[in-house]
């Protein structure tokens, strides 16, 4: 599977941005929702890393995993409005997608629960289960607020006990809904954890989404040759509140500042236009695409059908 372009990277993170401010901008004429404004490189520097056979599980802050993964946006946008044209039929929202056709399992509201799921998925495929495809791996997203559940550290004791091939994606982003990483953990990073479990382990900046394409590549290789878990932890920061809508009146401002000047696309934009790889006007018309794309996603959302009252007990079980 080839490798991603530096631009093609860039300008997934500037439609995920696009995609979740426009849903953010709308919080009150459709369900809310919880964005990942800030952490796009670590979405689009790990999901383009993965191969079409690898399995996914994420957590409530989803949209940039999915589009990584190729969403379409419209479809994605219909399903957190709620209407018939979802990857879902719009009965998931934000919170619960799941999309078969990318390989995408599910999305768990419930923090830490994908987490529960993924040591079973990847059994599966361990097994040779229906559905999986040889060398296919795990993947499972989740934040440090997640690392603080008792579910995590039982995920990665069977894992490693059955040597399972999972691939743990922590994106330490500094918030646990409403409360610092400081209060709830007693060190900076969640990887003394999982080295405690004996998973190799790796902390990368997860605001560069170079770094963290090419970590990803690495630990991904590792699980598909030894068939064991490993863990990677991505450092970041959300920029935009727990929940749509929050004015983050909780957040130091020094702090907010300080992080926002490190922004992923920002970081990225400026590199390749220092080295000469991308033009102020190819920039620009990337910046036109994908306003186009999401203006499009929000009238294909804004136009679609409610769901049918028929539809309210289908595909409740499988």
């Amino acid at each position: 599977m080839p490798s991603p372009s530096r631009i093609s990277m860039l300008e997934a993170m500037m439609l995920i941005r696009a995609h979740e401010e426009k849903l953010a901008t709308i919080a009150g004429q459709s369900p809310g929702t919880c964005t990942a404004v800030g952490q796009e490189a670590a979405a689009v520097g790990a999901v383009t890393a993965l191969q079409p056979r690898d399995r996914i599980l994420t957590n409530h802050r989803s949209a940039g995993h999915l589009l990584a993964r190729g969403a379409d946006p419209g479809r994605l946008m219909a399903e957190v409005m709620g209407r018939a044209t979802g990857y879902c039929k719009g009965k998931s929202g934000s919170l619960h997608v799941s999309a078969r056709e990318l390989g995408v399992v599910l999305t768990s509201t419930i923090v830490g629960g994908e987490l529960s799921l993924a040591t079973g998925v990847a059994l599966a495929q361990k097994m040779g289960g229906a559905g999986t495809e040889p060398g296919g791996i795990t993947t499972v997203f989740f934040g440090d607020g997640a690392a603080c559940e008792g579910i995590f550290h039982e995920s990665l004791n069977l894992a490693v006990t059955w040597q399972l091939p999972v691939l743990y994606i922590c994106e330490n982003n500094q918030w646990q809904a409403f409360v610092r990483r400081d209060e709830t953990m007693p060190h900076e990073h969640v990887r003394p954890w999982a080295e405690g479990h004996g998973l190799p382990a790796l902390t990368v900046d997860g605001n560069d989404v170079e770094t963290v394409h090419a970590a990803t590549l690495a630990a991904a290789e590792q699980v598909r040759r030894t068939g064991k878990p490993y863990f990677l932890e991505l450092n970041t920061y959300r920029t935009r509140g727990h929940f749509e809508p929050d004015d983050q009146s909780y957040v130091p401002p020094a702090e907010l500042a300080r992080w926002k000047a490190r922004d992923p696309i920002a970081l990225q934009r400026d590199r390749l236009l220092a080295s000469g790889q991308l033009g102020h006007g190819e920039y620009a018309h990337i910046e036109h695409r994908v306003a186009a794309l999401v203006e499009a996603a929000f009238s294909y959302a804004q136009t679609s059908p409610w769901p049918d009252l028929r539809e309210l007990t289908t595909d409740v079980y499988a």
